[in-house]
Order: C-alpha cells, then structure tokens, then sequence
C-alpha cells in the first residue's frame, strides 16, 4: 500500500512539473544570443520585455547651459531627427549578433560602453577571426562630429552612412555581396521572431527595411552623448554666460591642482583646444593632421576627447597605448608632411613641427585633466547598455 501510494505521489508531480514546463513561454530561436542557456551561467536568456518595451527616453536629455554655445553643430538631418522609439530599435540592433553573418560580433563587440564605446584591443576582431584596419573610433558625443567626417578616414558622408558600413564589411560583419548585401540582412532579421514585431511596433508595419535598420542605429548612436563628466560639473560650478570664455579658464573647484594645471595647458600653452573643442571635445571643423608619419597626405579624424582615459590605445592604428605616449606624440613627436595642420607648425607656411617642450610635471598635470573626461554616468546608463 505504501509503495503505490508512493508510485502515486510521483507521478502526480511528475504530471505537474510537466503541466508547469509547457506553460513556459520563450521566444524561440537561436537567433537570440544566449538563448536557453542557464540563468546562472555567463550568457544567461535575455529578458525579452527590455526588447518589447522600447521605454527608455532618449529625447529627454537636460543639456548643462555651457552646451548652449555648440548645440547648432549638431549633425542630426532633418529627416532623422531622434525619437525614443526608433532609438529603442537601434539599441536592440546595435547588441545583436545577428548582425553579422556568423551571429558571432554586434557592433557592441568592437564599442563598449564600458571602454566609453570603443575597444580595448589594437584593432578588432571581425565576424570569421579577422582583424579590422583600424583602432574602433570612440562614439560619445558623435552628434556633434562635423558633417561628412565619420570614420578615422572621413570616408562617409553622414553617420547615417556610415552605421550600415561595418556590416557590409567583409571582415567586420560579413554582409558583403559574396553574402548577399543588406538584402540578406534584411531576410535574416525578418525571419527572427522578434524583429517584425518590434517594427511593427515602431514603424506600424511588421516589414523590415533597410531604411528602418539605418535609420534607428543612426539615432541610437547619435544618443550617445556625455554631458556629466567631472569637467562638465566642474565647469558647471564657475559658468557665467556672459563671462570671458564661459568660465572655462577658472580654477574649477572640483578639481586637484593637477587638474588644474593641466586644464590650464590644455587651453593654453600646449594649445590642445586649438584643434579640440574645449566643450564637446570633439575635433573642431578645420582640424588637419597631427603628425603621426613624416609625408602624411591623409587628414585622419579625432573621436571626441569625452572618455579618452577609460582604455587605450590610441590613433587610427592603436599605435599609442598610453595618454603619456600620445602626449609625448605632442611634446616632440610631430612629423612634417601634407597633411600637418598648420597649428602645429613651429612658423606659418614652412617645414618646422612645433614643440612643446613639456616638463614632466606638465605631462603628469595633462594626464590627471584627460581623466576629467570620464563620464561615469553614461558608461553605466542602462539606456546605453545591451537589452540581451
């Protein structure tokens, strides 16, 4: 009587345990990275309501008031102005593997937010183990890039160009023509359970685009903006709009003295804003090239500064590994050639490269100010991180 009561027992739980099983609802496929792997290993399921809410608000940002003076730099076109729900769609887009034709790298693989969107690594490694031809470009503050100068070479015209670039790339993503183009792409997101709803939720039909997917990563990139540095607060604390120069040469009182100090050449004597605009950091409009090789011709682009102190390395090649070595570049590294800007030139017109000659105690005070750089909040915003 005992052992059948038993038998009973188990096997009513098993019938429950399998009623409870079936009741499970997952979105199938192996499409989604991590998919079915146990919630306690290193790649657990994601959390699919991150992906179907599109709640994150990427319009609602509170520019601080020393932005007022750059906001007409914006590269953002009239015809893709952001909205939350396309940056949303982007966000997904930009964190999924499902992007490269080995379901192996998203664009997240070679721009971390953790490194302030870029790579640790010299270069990059693409969807088949190849390595990509330059250093992956920081993104903060990419809105305010001048128009027509995405990549370190300038070769695209618009960042809604260039997002689609990396993925027909055969090395980086592999959606070249040998494997179909963007019309494979779009096939291969259609086919994936999540993609038709989450366009039908965002542009009212389920039908993926090419237009949708350029659209929505361009805006989800151009969000990526860094306004709460330790530069940015400090900064904050002496503004006068109507001041000399907003303030911006005042001890900031946030600051150690290296800090300072090093703020102080930063606009000053090693001339570093002359080429890097001492609010956004991003590269000013008629930069030319620093110097890196003797008879240079090609005039390669800066990131934005914004983060420079998370990672190195740095240059278009990942060269330098170190904010003490790119100073140094600076200090007595400069190279004639032309594309040399002309700021950094000893005498207007002729073959004489500036130097600086920094003491040590002035390479230290730059360091310590490129740190200020750092934007704690936007490398942790949530907004900014993988919905997988």
């Amino acid at each position: 009587m005992n052992i059948s009561f038993e038998l009973i027992l188990v096997g009513v739980c098993f019938t429950l345990f399998s009623i409870s099983c079936s009741n499970d609802t997952q979105i199938e496929g192996p499409q989604v990275p991590g998919f079915g792997e146990d919630a306690n290993s290193d790649n657990p399921s994601p959390n699919m309501s991150d992906i179907f809410d599109l709640d994150y608000a990427y319009t609602d940002l509170q520019y601080p008031p020393h932005y007022t003076s750059v906001l007409d730099e914006d590269n953002e076109p009239n015809n893709n102005r952001v909205n939350d729900a396309e940056a949303n769609l982007g966000r997904v887009l930009f964190y999924d593997t499902n992007l490269s034709v080995s379901n192996s790298v998203s664009c997240a693989s070679c721009h971390l937010q953790s490194n302030g969107f870029t790579d640790p690594d010299r270069l990059s490694r693409g969807h088949a183990g190849g390595l990509t031809g330059a250093h992956s470009m920081r993104l903060g503050n990419i809105r305010f890039f001048e128009s027509g100068t995405m990549f370190w070479d300038k070769r695209a015209n618009s960042l809604e160009e260039q997002v689609l670039m990396p993925i027909q790339d055969a090395i980086e993503m592999g959606f070249d023509d040998s494997n179909g183009g963007l019309e494979a792409l779009v096939a291969k997101l259609q086919s994936i359970e999540y993609y038709p709803n989450l366009f039908e939720q965002v542009y009212g039909s389920d039908e993926v685009t090419t237009q949708g997917i350029q659209r929505s990563l361009a805006q989800f990139v151009r969000s990526i903006i860094s306004v709460d540095s330790k530069f940015d607060q400090g900064l904050a604390q002496v503004y006068t709009a109507n001041g000399r120069n907003n303030g911006v040469n005042q001890n900031f009182p946030n600051f150690t003295a290296s800090e300072n100090r090093g703020k102080a050449l930063f606009l000053g004597r090693a001339g570093c804003d002359r080429c890097h605009n001492a609010i956004t950091f991003a590269l000013n409009d008629n930069a030319r090239g620093n110097g890196l090789d003797i008879g240079e011709t090609t005039v390669f682009k800066s990131p934005s500064l914004k983060n420079v102190g998370l990672t190195g390395p740095y240059m278009h090649d990942g060269r330098f590994n170190t904010l003490m070595q790119v100073i140094e570049h600076y200090n007595s590294g400069i190279m004639t050639g032309p594309a040399l800007d002309n700021r950094l030139r000893e005498g207007r017109g002729n073959n004489d490269v500036e130097r600086l000659n920094l003491s040590d105690q002035d390479k230290v005070d730059l360091v310590a100010f490129l740190h200020t750089l750092t934007d704690e909040s936007l490398i942790s915003d949530p907004k900014f991180s993988s919905p997988f």
